[in-house]
């Protein structure tokens, strides 16, 4: 310490010296002070760089706004946690825009410039920025790993430029990101990678795209997104096709009083032949009314209810139907809440059926669920058994028709056209109308003497004119054969006469 010790030796002289050499003393006071606040300043790690000409500083604060600055002042001191640089004429920020690397810069503003570059390497000097402002620019893309430096960033504003184009890997590598505003640009695609699970920054809740020029939206994707994302996903103001799947979409965000329709119901709308509709009024393309789903299951499912709130973090109780509080472990029933607070239902029967409430509980509000949960009286597998039984019985009636038409229309052959020969016509045994016959047609002297030689006939004789006395009338030519009672012949049974007909419905044994 001799410096320290020198200055209390000069600090000590007489009163009565000199008048130089008081002169004297004076002078080496002041370079001893200003020494020591300079070892001082070194010794903490700040170098003495005083504040830019073009700026006010106010501790750590840096403000060098409306200055019409063409690019970013040269030296900036090292301990600057909040840079203003707004409402200036920038037009590239580049890699080296500064040769100080600024840690505890924690807030940029850029907004109101000219900037149409960003140099993929910008922001490495500035690692521990959380808040950026690059809204109000002429930026049109946003390349690849354009951002990705920025792992502890939480909000980035880029509305109001003339973005058309996003690279998928834009926002990569930004796990810390809760606010992203892209409104008020000119974007074509949705970009599905900031909410999708597995792509998307884990803490985004606040994703505007409103005033765009989408005009088509990923659907089935938005529907299973959980409703702490779908609150802040905004989506107005753009030239949406109309589709009842939008209706069905906005409908249901609006049953489940999301902000992003709440807050700006009337400026959803929809486009079709070149006129916009409001996407809650599209009566003309005669969509279903929205209802709210129940969740089904059958017998010995195990089912899993998320309790979808709107904010992350809130602290969940879930009720049953018989207003028994769910409980962290299966008890006496087959419900239980897991620790991220969703409903398993083991095992599921059908007095489990009903409505599940969940009550969540959060610092900004609290808010109130309710599933309704239905239960088919019976498994899923014996429900595909009964599926398979039907088709099995339906099939066998269907070949039953079928067996029983053949048998019907193709009836086998007769004697004759199995035995190759057509039946003689001498006998002159046939009838002009229907005839049955039981036994091949043969002469029946060609055999023995016995009843094996008679010759048995069925005829179905159509009823007699009024005033004949007989059954029927044989038509002339045509011959009954009568076997004989002694076997010693036949005789014919003719009537000159002309015969109508023979019945058709009578059998006749001759």
């Amino acid at each position: 310490m001799p410096l320290q010790s020198f200055l209390v030796a000069l600090l000590m002289l007489p009163s009565d010296t000199m008048q130089p050499q008081r002169d004297l003393r004076g002078l080496w006071l002041l370079l001893l002070t200003l020494f020591l606040l300079l070892f001082e300043a070194s010794r903490a790690g700040r170098p003495m760089v005083s504040c830019p000409a073009a700026c006010l500083c106010a501790s750590n604060i840096l403000s060098c706004s409306k200055q019409q600055l063409p690019s970013v002042p040269q030296a900036l001191p090292s301990y600057t946690a909040l840079l203003d640089l707004s409402h200036n004429n920038l037009s590239r920020l580049r890699a080296e825009w500064t040769p100080t690397r600024l840690t505890h810069l924690h807030t940029l503003l850029l907004s109101h410039n000219r900037l149409n570059f960003i140099s993929s390497e910008a922001f490495s000097p500035v690692p521990s920025l959380r808040y950026l402002d690059l809204s109000s620019n002429q930026l049109h893309t946003l390349d690849e790993s354009l951002f990705s430096e920025l792992q502890v960033l939480e909000v980035l504003l880029l509305y109001n430029n003339r973005i058309a184009e996003v690279d998928r890997s834009a926002f990569e590598d930004m796990g810390q990101l809760q606010k992203l505003y892209l409104s008020q640009n000119q974007i074509t695609r949705f970009p599905l990678e900031l909410v999708k699970e597995g792509t998307a920054p884990s803490k985004l809740t606040l994703l505007d795209l409103s005033s765009n020029k989408l005009n088509m939206l990923p659907l089935p994707d938005l529907q299973k997104l959980p409703a702490w994302i779908k609150n802040g996903l905004y989506l107005h103001n753009n030239p949406l096709k109309c589709d009842c799947g939008l209706y069905q979409l906005f409908s249901h965000w609006q049953y489940r009083q999301l902000s992003s329709v709440t807050d700006f119901h009337e400026d959803l709308y929809c486009k079709d032949s070149k006129k916009l509709y409001s996407v809650f009024n599209l009566s003309f393309l005669n969509c279903n009314e929205y209802k709210e789903q129940a969740t089904e299951a059958h017998l010995g499912d195990r089912l899993t209810i998320q309790c979808d709130t709107k904010q992350q973090g809130m602290t969940k109780v879930w009720v049953t139907p018989n207003n028994e509080r769910v409980l962290s472990e299966v008890a006496n029933g087959t419900a239980s809440m897991s620790p991220e607070g969703n409903l398993v239902l083991h095992h599921v029967q059908v007095e489990d059926g009903g409505v599940y409430t969940c009550y969540a509980t959060g610092e900004a509000f609290n808010e109130t669920l309710s599933v309704e949960i239905r239960v088919h009286n019976f498994t899923l597998h014996g429900h595909h058994e009964t599926l398979n039984t039907a088709y099995t019985t339906l099939v066998g009636c269907i070949l039953s028709v079928v067996l029983v038409l053949i048998y019907l229309y193709l009836t086998p052959c007769r004697c004759w056209c199995r035995g190759g020969d057509k039946p003689s016509s001498h006998q002159g045994d046939s009838l002009s109308s229907s005839m049955l016959s039981t036994t091949p047609n043969h002469d029946p002297m060609a055999g023995g003497d016995k009843d094996d030689g008679f010759d048995r006939r069925v005829a179905f004789l159509e009823p007699a004119g009024p005033g004949q006395g007989q059954n029927g009338k044989l038509k002339p030519g045509n011959t009954l054969p009568v076997p004989d009672v002694t076997g010693k012949g036949q005789r014919r049974m003719s009537d000159p006469e002309s015969v109508s007909s023979v019945f058709s419905d009578t059998p006749i044994v001759v």
